[in-house]
């Protein structure tokens, strides 16, 4: 009898141990990436990147899966509904947990409890263009001139709520300026518009810009984030204009709420160390991107001040979801 129950005992804690040691054994399949954007446009590109370098130190490979529509809200609902298993991941954008919460009505999902943050990525600066053809070279200099011609000037976005229509409202709120949004569908034919001269100027991510600047197709006035950028250290702040100015793309990893600590600790650690490799900082520097890192609860207040930011301009504005 007594050695029933020890064998029982015994059973019961290897169990345990096995129960235990699959967990351990944490990626054991391939995991999707869910991009709550369609294939080709810089967060796919971005998260392309990272679940190709991302893969070989986790052991397994990152299947990026694009589920594009509403606005991001289709990608991030379907990570939202995942089984938190460690095998269904969100390459998180100002969208679905930042900005949305503010443009949108309804949501299918809950931006604060249904999601963990894992981990921040990078920081994408945006940067204040002008076209040629203005007599622009600072912040001062356009402010003016838009106070000299109220409602003339144009600036671009690639959709209503996107990241570079959010900081031409907040020039417009923190200058106390009129110039006229011109929203397009993606930022390719915006650019296309920019360089024809046909809108004023645009604040959007250097990547986008980088080419052009360097061609003399745009002149290049400031950078929007709050610090100079070390990709563009000769360029001024909107903020030393206009203090307080903020504005740059920021994007994540993020899992469904419920996601194992050790899944989530496991990609935590294995990110900060591929975001350390100076080969990888190196190739974000080369697409104008700022490597952040971090824990969890870094990223977990940086969703909630972003969040914050982008909720001041909206209700500012009046801006809805199309």
């Amino acid at each position: 009898m007594r050695f029933g129950r020890r064998g029982a005992v015994l059973g019961a804690a290897g169990l345990l141990a096995a129960r235990r040691a699959r967990a351990e054994e944490w990626p054991a399949r391939p995991i999707r990436l869910v991009v709550p954007f369609a294939p080709g446009g810089a967060s796919d590109l971005l998260a392309r990147l990272l679940a190709e370098r991302l893969g070989p130190l986790l052991g397994q490979a990152l299947v990026v899966e694009n589920r594009p529509g509403a606005g991001a809200t289709l990608g991030a609902d379907a990570v939202a509904k995942a089984r938190p298993d460690g095998y269904v991941l969100l390459y998180g954008t100002p969208g679905p947990q930042i900005v949305n919460p503010s443009l949108m009505r309804s949501l299918p999902y809950d931006p604060d409890r249904d999601f963990v943050p894992i981990v921040s990525i990078v920081r994408a600066p945006n940067l204040l263009v002008v076209h040629p053809s203005l007599p622009v070279r600072s912040v001062g200099d356009l402010i003016a001139l838009a106070k000299a011609r109220p409602g003339e000037l144009t600036f671009y976005s690639s959709g209503v709520g996107a990241s570079s229509h959010l900081a031409g409202e907040m020039l417009k709120l923190r200058a106390g300026i009129e110039v006229t949004h011109v929203p397009f569908r993606g930022s390719g034919p915006a650019m296309q518009e920019l360089i024809a001269g046909r809108i004023s100027f645009a604040i959007d991510t250097l990547l986008l810009f980088a080419e052009h600047r360097a061609s003399g197709a745009l002149r290049a006035v400031a950078v929007a984030s709050a610090e100079k950028s070390s990709l563009m250290p000769d360029l001024p702040t909107i903020a030393e204009t206009l203090p307080g100015f903020d504005s740059a793309a920021f994007t994540y990893l993020a899992g469904p709420a419920g996601l194992p600590a050790g899944v989530v600790a496991r990609l935590n650690r294995e990110t900060n160390r591929l975001l350390a490799e100076e080969a990888f900082r190196r190739r974000l520097a080369e697409l104008g991107l700022e490597p952040i890192g971090g824990t969890p609860e870094q990223t977990a207040a940086t969703i909630r001040a972003e969040a914050a930011r982008a909720r001041e301009v909206i209700l500012a504005a009046g801006i809805r979801a199309e």
